[in-house]
This record gives C-alpha cells, sequence and structure tokens, in this order.
C-alpha cells in the first residue's frame, strides 16, 4: 500500500492540504495517509503523529524559546519517517519547520513536496536556494511566485489557490445569517484575531477596545467572532472573561459562515486576509508580534503591504495596522470609515471578486497531476 506523510499542523494548512488529500485518496484507493495534521485532515483520514498545537508558534523569538522542543519534536519526527519510510512526503506551508524536515528526508531519498510557496520573494530572497536543497517540487498558490521560483531553479507547479474553488464566487449572505439569527438589516462586523495562540494574546485585546469605542458610534453593530479549535476558544473566552464589561459578542466555530455573514472584517494578517478577499469582504488588517522579531522583519521586508489580499490587489484596500500603530482608535477609525463609506465598500468587493476568479482553478486535481507524476518517475505503477 502507498503511504504518504503530511505535515499540515496549522489551521490554515490543515485546511489547505483537505482537497489534495481527498484527491489523492480517490484517484489512488488504497493509500495510507499520516503525519501532524490538524482536524480537517483528520477527519478525511490521516493519522496525527502529534496534537498539532504543540507545533503552531508565531515569530522568531517565540519560536526560540520552545526551540529545545520544536527540535526535539521534528528529531523525532525525522526518526519516525526514516525507520518507517513513506513513499512521500508533503509539507504544507510551515517553511521553517517543514523545509528542515524535508532537506533530510529528500537526502535519505523520500521524495518530497513543498506545498505553499515560503515568501521568499518577500523578504529573505536569498534563501530560496534551501527549496531546491529540500523539495524535488513546490507546488505553488499565486501566480506571481512562479517565474520567481522558476528563475531560481525550482521545480514549482503553479496550481491556484485551493480556497478559491472551495468558497463560491457568490457568497449566500442571507444564508449565513439565517443561521446565525442575523437579520439582513443587522449590521455586522467578524472578528479574526488570529489561529495561534500568540496571536489571540497580543490581537483580542485591541480588537475588543477597538470594538468598544465602535459601538459609542454604531450602537447596533452586531459582532462575531469565529473560535479556529478548541484550545484556541478557551484562550478567547478567558480572554472575554476577564474583561468586567465585555461587549456582546456572539462566538462560533466556523471562520467561513462568520466572513459571510459580516459587512466587515476586523482580522490579523495571514490566510484569514485571502478568505476574507474571497468572501468579497472588505477589511482592516492588524498585526503584533515580538518587537525583535518584528525588526528583523521590517528590515528584510521587500514588499510595500504585509497582507495577503493588498499585493494581489497592489493597493491597499484593507487598510494595515502593524505593530505600533495597531492601535484601538485607529482601528476604530477605520472601521467606521468603511462602514459609512458604502461605494468604498462595493468596489473593494467588486475587486475581490476578480481576483478570486483568476486564482479559482481545480486545485485539488491540479495539485494531485503534479504529485501522481512526481511518484511515477520514482517508479511507482500508479
Amino acid at each position: 500500500m502507498l503511504r504518504i506523510a503530511i505535515m499540515a499542523y496549522e489551521v490554515s494548512a490543515d485546511r489547505l492540504g483537505e482537497g489534495l488529500l481527498l484527491e489523492l485518496r480517490q484517484r489512488l484507493g488504497a493509500v495510507e495517509f499520516e503525519g501532524v495534521v490538524g482536524a480537517r485532515l483528520q477527519d478525511a483520514g490521516c493519522r496525527s503523529l502529534l496534537p498539532p498545537e504543540e507545533l503552531a508558534l508565531m515569530g522568531l523569538f517565540e519560536v526560540l524559546r520552545h526551540l529545545p522542543r520544536l527540535l526535539r519534536a521534528r528529531r523525532q519526527l525525522a526518526r519516525h519517517f526514516l525507520a518507517s519510510r513513506p513513499d512521500l512526503f508533503i509539507g504544507i506551508d510551515a517553511p521553517d519547520f517543514n523545509l528542515a524536515l524535508e532537506r533530510q528526508l529528500r537526502a535519505a531519498g523520500i521524495p518530497t513536496v513543498h506545498y505553499v510557496s515560503p515568501s521568499f520573494w518577500a523578504w529573505r530572497q536569498g534563501r530560496v536556494r534551501i527549496l531546491t536543497q529540500a523539495c524535488d517540487l513546490v507546488l505553488s498558490i499565486f501566480p506571481f511566485e512562479l517565474e520567481f521560483l522558476q528563475k531560481h531553479g525550482v521545480n514549482a507547479r503553479y496550481v491556484g489557490h485551493p480556497l478559491a474553488q472551495q468558497i463560491p464566487l457568490q457568497i449566500d449572505r442571507a444564508g449565513a445569517r439565517a443561521r446565525l439569527g442575523l437579520t439582513e438589516d443587522d449590521e455586522v462586523l467578524a472578528l479574526l484575531p488570529g489561529s495561534r495562540g500568540a496571536e489571540i494574546k497580543r490581537l483580542t485585546g485591541p480588537f475588543i477596545q477597538a470594538v468598544r469605542l465602535l459601538l459609542r458610534q454604531r450602537p447596533g453593530l452586531r459582532l462575531i467572532l469565529p473560535l479556529a479549535g478548541a484550545s484556541q476558544g478557551q484562550q478567547v473566552r478567558a480572554q472575554l472573561a476577564a474583561l468586567a464589561d465585555p461587549p456582546p459578542i456572539q462566538l462560533l466555530d466556523d471562520s467561513h459562515l462568520a466572513m459571510a455573514a459580516a459587512d466587515l472584517l476586523l482580522t490579523a494578517s495571514g490566510t484569514a486576509t485571502i478568505e476574507g478577499l474571497m468572501h468579497k469582504r472588505p477589511m482592516v488588517v492588524a498585526y503584533r508580534m515580538n518587537g525583535l522579531s518584528f525588526a528583523l522583519v521590517r528590515r528584510l521586508l521587500r514588499v510595500p503591504w504585509v497582507a495577503m489580499a493588498n499585493l494581489l490587489a497592489q493597493a491597499e484596500l484593507a487598510p494595515e495596522f502593524i505593530q505600533e500603530r495597531c492601535q484601538p482608535q485607529a482601528l476604530a477609525d477605520a472601521l467606521l470609515a468603511l462602514l459609512e463609506d458604502p461605494e468604498r465598500r462595493q468596489q473593494i468587493a467588486q475587486r475581490y471578486a476578480e481576483i478570486h476568479a483568476e486564482l479559482r482553478l481545480d486545485s485539488a486535481r491540479l495539485a494531485a497531476d503534479a504529485v501522481l507524476e512526481l511518484l511515477r518517475s520514482r517508479g511507482h505503477a500508479l
């Protein structure tokens, strides 16, 4: 039986890998999957060797604090995969962890695929050579990446963004609101402070303070907040419970449902900005990280914005408030400006719809085609 290892321990990676795993299972029949994955890939039949929360960290200095544990986990996984060799290893995103593991496994003769190109084009451009050492194949999800990767000798395929196929071009806002007990006339703001513990810790407070300021101007505003998982839910609930007078926030467990129901998003930078774009929802983007981590990133950054939604639009359609600019009053003012300008929101939604259509390929099929081609080149009769 063919055996495939998958590393998709972050919430976004777990979602991105679901289509590929299901496509491979359908086309290969008898196949065994294992690795470190989230709830979606576990439900799709992949056995997780470790709890995914053990590896999901953000920022250079946050990682450094947990480095011994992360290195032990990576050594443990490497020993496992070298002793019980898979026919293929797929690392989804998380390049700082996955690429080192991929390089070790590839050196031992195990074919490796990295799904979601690291953003070396945005910063640390010299590190692109790592991909040629670690990966037999890179699956790229953004069209502008392909030329950069191929110029540096990386075997890359552009497969489109998996979420662009999963999220419909026409969003059923009325249906989403009905499921949440919201009316068509409600003004709805979705709060998305991230999926990692450090993100939630740093952003939930400013988001709540911004909402309190906003409610003074829009007292009828309805607030919804999707929880990324059980541990993240506990963290958010604990922060809300610690407040003397928390604003009325409806908690749910589905970020796509929240985006579909919302008029506007206040979101952490990251995959959520892509999801917001595909839901055609105007957004305000914020981010905070360890100060030393940010100082390093700022020195190396080679792009004008951090939100992928803005990079794809080539314009700051989503106002960005990063690090010291992430202040409650600034967030509230930006949200209020969008709420009071329906024409601007419509223009943004139209541009997002155009980008969504451009990214909407049959990503699962294209990615599976590339993966199976690699397996055939290694002698597997499929």
